[in-house]
């Protein structure tokens, strides 16, 4: 049974891991495991510190972190106009290939309801072409290029 909770400070390790599977396993790395993951760990424990960047976590049955996913807000200059001025932008949604399944849905599930209760207007993402589907039986809809949408 996957369960999902925010992310903690105390899991930028874990949580960098992760994102060296995600990336280096799209394409060939340009920095070493070691440098990526000590760089890449400091970051996330300075965002999941402050109050910007926002992250969840899967655990499995063992209390093992299998995916995450990271949403950071977008608030434009106030207009006139009446444009929409609070946006998210979700990023590094992965699971682990063992714990796929339902697992990245409860992901953005998780993290849609916080963009929900926080008023966001809209909310983008830059997809894979294996997540698209993913992403489109939550209404997000195809832009330019990987970028997708989601608006109330």
């Amino acid at each position: 049974m996957i369960q999902v909770r925010r992310a903690i400070p105390g899991d930028a390790p874990a949580l960098a891991e992760l994102r060296w599977e995600f990336r280096s396993g799209r394409e060939p790395a340009v920095e070493s495991y070691d440098a990526f993951v000590e760089r890449c760990t400091e970051w996330m424990r300075r965002q999941l510190e402050g109050t910007a960047w926002q992250a969840w976590v899967a655990l499995d049955d063992r209390g093992a972190i299998v995916g995450q996913v990271w949403v950071d807000l977008i608030e434009k200059l106030p207009n006139p106009v009446g444009e929409r001025e609070h946006h998210a932008y979700l990023s590094n949604l992965y699971v682990k290939p063992d714990a796929r399944g339902g697992t990245g849905a409860a992901l953005l599930e998780a993290a849609l309801e916080w963009t929900r209760t926080h008023s966001v207007d809209s909310v983008v993402l830059w997809a894979t072409p294996r997540s698209v589907t993913l992403y489109e039986r939550y209404q997000f809809a195809r832009g330019r290029g990987r970028l997708m949408e989601r608006t109330p």
